[in-house]
């Protein structure tokens, strides 16, 4: 964005912009604020801008599990709960998970404690080769999906926790697979489904991912919940079944 495209949205003049860049101005509070929301600047930065401009953050960061987050978790058991009996996780910020609902157990069977010590990482399970990654008909095409995703969240947004795990997951080896293959959809192919084997049956399901609309916690602003759905009914009844 230029200096002044980033005005005329601001409601600023360009020069004040420009001496804001170079240095030979200094922001109010309410400016940083301002030129942050229109940026579109996660909350945990805009905190740290606050401070690097002299000033005090001002957008809390509670814990999930603290008495003034009641109202979050409410909602958030009301959506996992509701979205039986498929499952349904919440994770935060670097995925870790934060929530799930009982049929998200599906993702834990036969991991190694190892991998289910806290905090768990869902990333880590969806592609370590004695998790998810080992029982994925179709792993290349969702660790491409996966790691795309994750490479642009640690540009987007320099964490460092991130862009470890996101080196992390690039270590992982599968004998045998080809992780080259590239996808080609089909005439009928929508999306890129969860191809899994759990046991003699092969479970095909996609996800959606769902946030908070108004966070001025920055907690809150870094939730994000995964709900995963059937992808042909053959999965729908398997889940329907006891």
């Amino acid at each position: 964005m230029s200096q002044l495209d980033l005005a005329i949205e601001a409601e600023v003049s360009a020069r004040h912009i420009s001496f804001l860049e170079t240095g030979r101005a200094r922001p109010s509070r309410e400016m940083v604020m301002k030129l942050s929301e229109e940026l579109e600047v996660p909350l945990r930065h805009r905190n740290r801008l606050l401070m690097a401009a002299g000033f005090a953050p001002v957008y809390p960061e509670r814990e999930v599990r603290a008495p003034e987050m009641e109202v979050v978790r409410k909602a958030l058991d009301k959506i996992l709960a509701g979205h039986e009996p498929y499952p349904a996780v919440v994770v935060d910020a670097v995925w870790n998970l934060v929530a799930a609902n009982s049929a998200a157990a599906m993702f834990m069977e036969g991991v190694p404690a190892e991998l289910l010590k806290e905090p768990v990482n869902v990333m880590r399970l969806s592609l370590h080769p004695e998790a998810m990654g080992g029982r994925l008909l179709n792993l290349a095409e969702v660790r491409a999906h996966l790691l795309h995703q994750l490479r642009r969240q640690v540009e987007m947004s320099g964490n460092g926790p991130l862009a470890e795990l996101y080196e992390e997951l690039l270590t992982y080896r599968y004998p045998g697979v080809d992780l080259n293959v590239a996808h080609v959809p089909g005439p009928g192919d929508i999306l890129v489904p969860l191809r899994i084997a759990a046991g003699d049956r092969v479970l095909s399901m996609f996800t959606t991912i769902a946030t908070f609309g108004t966070p001025v916690d920055v907690t809150v602003s870094e939730l994000a919940i995964e709900t995963f759905w059937p992808s042909d009914e053959e999965t729908a009844a398997a889940f329907r079944t006891p």
